[in-house]
């Protein structure tokens, strides 16, 4: 192993205090550094920190809140007994697999996962997070079925992601990881035979979170979301919250135009609402500008990140596309279409290789024809909504609020069909 590997896997020491105290007027917040109970290796337990922060060379810690509730205007704050992702390792039971303690990408994988659950829980959900951001999400009858989907929906992305699923981890969808890379497995238990056939991968830290069978309680909770500057400044925040739970909190999308109303043409079916209602869910933890095609309970194209709304579309468009292209010629030819590509271009493999995959791409529009897309903002003008209708979306959900939404329903209205379209009345910006 080259030294430039080793660093990946050092533990760096930190010098962080044991406890953090923050006072806002007359409310005392104090926070305890979560040292973590882990696995040594040979049958025994260390207890450390992080391993490191978001790089090898910064050092960091984590804290949980142990005494103080915040109450804001009426509003109250997580408390002490609500820790989830910082409660990590308190009890040596939570924490299992590789003897690498977790990084501070590790952590916030997690919580960024649960960010997304929290708001899932009427069905097994699963996420898979990858720098923070979504690769897959889906929610469906079973877990197996909610982990194939979320996979399958990105297949290159999901490489070393973070997997958190809402329900127990079953013996059927740990033997589904066996040939996929994670780091980590988040759960709130695991039935007979689960943890230990995960367990067999080198690596994978796995983590029970009792507290994931809790989490539709956190639909209502907020915390203090700080932001440091370069300067040594903060920006406080209180957290936000997702206010569209389910379909009747959708609304028509409507306009004014010359003293007239522009109003959508029609209503999205139950299926498209229930797949907007989730994609408005995953939204909630995706950077901004962003946009998400989603399709019968799974997202099938995330674009994340992007400075203007027109690229992003072309971005999320332009991944589902790779993404069905690379399902297929797993399921054709058990490999990967990037190095299908590389073997017919040495001659090993024949060119209607890659052509039979590219024929059923675009027979399915890319896997995006009778998808929903939302954003998490308004579309300032209507070339963004032209381009998702080129791909052949059936319903788009944003928050409203631009002085040009009347082009933007005009846009969904003049398709052929026409595209539902509806506000959720809120912004889903994150930074």
């Amino acid at each position: 192993m080259s030294e430039l590997s080793r660093q990946y896997r050092r533990d760096l020491t930190e010098n962080f205090p044991d406890s953090l105290t923050i006072k806002l007027g007359e409310t005392e917040l104090v926070y305890a550094k979560t040292l973590m109970r882990l696995p040594d290796g040979s049958g025994g337990q260390v207890e450390s920190g992080l391993r490191y922060g978001e790089n090898p060379d910064q050092p960091a810690a984590m804290y949980r809140l142990i005494n103080g509730n915040l109450a804001v205007s009426g509003v109250t704050y997580v408390g002490p007994a609500d820790g989830l992702v910082s409660a990590l390792g308190l009890s040596g039971s939570e924490i299992h697999g590789s003897r690498k303690h977790p990084s501070k990408t590790n952590l916030t994988d997690v919580d960024a996962g649960l960010g997304i659950l929290r708001y899932l829980s009427a069905k097994p959900s699963a996420v898979i997070i990858k720098h923070n951001n979504p690769s897959g999400a889906a929610w469906a009858g079973n877990v197996a079925e909610a982990f194939r989907a979320a996979f399958e929906a990105d297949r290159v992305a999901a490489f070393g992601g973070a997997l958190v699923i809402n329900r127990p981890l079953d013996k059927t969808t740990a033997e589904l990881m066996s040939s996929r890379y994670l780091e980590v497995v988040a759960a709130p238990d695991f039935e007979e035979g689960a943890l230990d056939a995960i367990l067999a991968k080198p690596d994978l830290r796995v983590f029970k979170i009792p507290r994931i069978n809790e989490l539709s309680k956190y639909q209502a909770l907020r915390f203090l979301d700080i932001k440091s500057l370069i300067d040594g400044g903060l920006i406080i925040q209180r957290s936000a919250l997702n206010l569209v739970r389910s379909p009747s909190d959708l609304t028509a999308a409507k306009a004014e135009r010359d003293g007239h109303s522009i109003v959508s043409a029609r209503a999205p079916s139950e299926a498209e609402a229930l797949d907007l209602v989730f994609g408005w869910a995953v939204e909630q933890v995706v950077i901004s500008n962003s946009v998400i095609f989603v399709k019968n309970g799974a997202t099938a194209g995330i674009g994340c990140g992007q400075q203007d709304r027109v690229g992003v579309v072309e971005i999320a468009a332009f991944k589902a596309r790779r993404n069905l292209c690379e399902s297929i010629a797993q399921r054709l030819f058990g490999e990967s279409f990037t190095e299908l590509q590389s073997q017919v271009a040495k001659g090993a493999r024949p060119q209607g290789a890659l052509a039979s995959i590219l024929e059923e791409v675009e027979a399915r529009q890319g896997g995006l024809a009778g998808s929903s897309m939302v954003s998490d903002a308004f579309f300032p003008f209507r070339d963004a909504v032209d381009k998702a209708i080129a791909q052949k979306v059936t319903a788009i959900a944003h928050p409203g609020g631009s002085l040009k939404d009347f082009e933007s329903i005009e846009a969904a209205n003049q398709a052929d069909p026409p595209v539902a379209m509806v506000f959720t009345g809120q912004r889903a910006f994150k930074h």
